[in-house]
């Protein structure tokens, strides 16, 4: 049955995006079905092998060590203000992006994280049939941030047309940052994060060459990755060290607000009509879970989670599914939290649309305009993720 209902469900996926399509007859299918059975192997080997749990282990004992090295500046800092085996989520989760951030300032001055972003582009680019541009932004997005990422293309800013500034938006709205990651590992299984982290990669080449086909002359091909001002290495760590910090104040801020905001939401929808608002949200995404391949005793509150991410942020729905996940299933547990893993929500619009005006205005007012499709492929992006983890699970 899960089987049928995932085919379903990549249709109805495939369906959607072709409702939207710029124009249906440039759409080449043979990319899209490769990437897909791409991210079959994938999340197979990633959730169902030994060497694939290897590979996760390894790679979540390394964010644990990191987080341990970042906990014994957090605790020099701010030892003494939580009571003893209290858990702060902001000392505990977010300032550890503090740390992280520092390492990619290092890895980035040291020239290994651009040639690396680089040499992936390019192979990608032979897979998705999309430039060598879009490729690069896609695996750039993912190590340095949806906003950060437009810094290194500024010199090619003006010179793209519309269509391939989507693309560009979408893979940053599809992924997420490896200075955050380290704190999504601290509320979910390492193993989601991860699986998510590539599948959505894909993923967003697989929705964008749908809503958005397009072929790139290969003479117009052109990559040019704006080198940063050069600085010495103690200034470069004093940047991110600040870049981490802000980072780790703002999603705290966010998180104050919005949850503060959803219990007062909350308590209004239950006092007014019975029911909170992030049930009613509930019963409106539980479609969409159904399709992702969620059990029917439990698409209420997935529907509830998935509709918190989109209209807050997914740090906030992954608090609230740590407080409702010991009455999950393990297979909704991987479906809701790889679902998650990405920036798709209304936010996002406001942050790459900021980030690209700054650098250049006229392309931020093309890509505030093309907001709402922007966040409607990212989101689909994220369940067709949800429908390659059903189908392993």
């Amino acid at each position: 049955m899960k089987y049928i209902i995932a085919i379903l469900g990549l249709l109805v996926v495939v369906g959607l995006a072709v409702l939207v399509s710029s124009d249906r007859k440039k759409i080449k299918y043979k990319p899209i079905i490769l990437m897909i059975i791409i991210q079959l192997i994938l999340s197979f080997l990633l959730l169902n092998t030994k060497f694939g749990l290897v590979l996760v282990k390894g790679i979540a004992n390394a964010f644990g060590k990191l987080l341990e090295y970042a906990g014994e500046g957090i605790s020099f800092v701010f030892g003494g203000i939580a009571n003893e085996g209290q858990a702060p989520f902001f000392l505990n989760v977010l300032l550890p992006i503090v740390f992280i951030s520092v390492l990619i300032g290092i890895f980035q001055y040291l020239k290994i994280l651009p040639l690396v972003m680089k040499g992936i582009g390019v192979v990608l680019s032979k897979i998705n049939g999309m430039g060598k541009l879009e490729s690069y932004n896609a695996v750039a997005s993912l190590v340095v941030g949806q906003s950060e990422v437009f810094i290194t293309l500024k010199k090619q800013l003006g010179q793209l047309p519309p269509h391939r500034m989507y693309t560009l938006c979408a893979s940053a709205m599809s992924t997420v940052s490896m200075s955050i990651v380290g704190a999504y590992m601290t509320m979910i299984e390492p193993k989601y994060v991860v699986t998510a982290l590539v599948l959505n990669l894909f993923g967003g080449f697989i929705i964008a060459s749908i809503i958005n086909p397009y072929t790139v002359d290969e003479k117009e091909d052109i990559l040019i990755v704006q080198e940063g001002e050069k600085q010495s290495f103690f200034e470069m760590i004093g940047e991110y060290i600040l870049d981490g910090f802000k980072v780790a104040v703002i999603v705290g801020a966010m998180l104050i607000g919005f949850v503060a905001l959803i219990a007062a939401v909350n308590s209004v929808f239950d006092m007014a009509f019975g029911i909170t608002f992030q049930e009613i949200l509930g019963y409106i995404f539980a479609p969409i879970a159904f399709i992702m391949g969620v059990p029917a005793s439990e698409l209420i509150s997935a529907g509830g989670i998935m509709a918190t991410k989109l209209v807050t942020n997914e740090f906030v729905a992954m608090i609230e599914l740590t407080e409702i996940a010991g009455n999950m299933s393990e297979r909704t547990l991987g479906i809701i939290s790889v679902f998650l893993v990405s920036f798709a929500n209304f936010s996002s619009i406001g942050i790459i649309s900021g980030a690209v005006k700054g650098l250049h205005e006229k392309q931020g007012n093309t890509v505030a305009r093309f907001g709402l499709k922007l966040l409607y492929g990212a989101t689909l992006v994220s369940v067709l993720t949800s429908i390659i983890v059903s189908i392993i699970l």
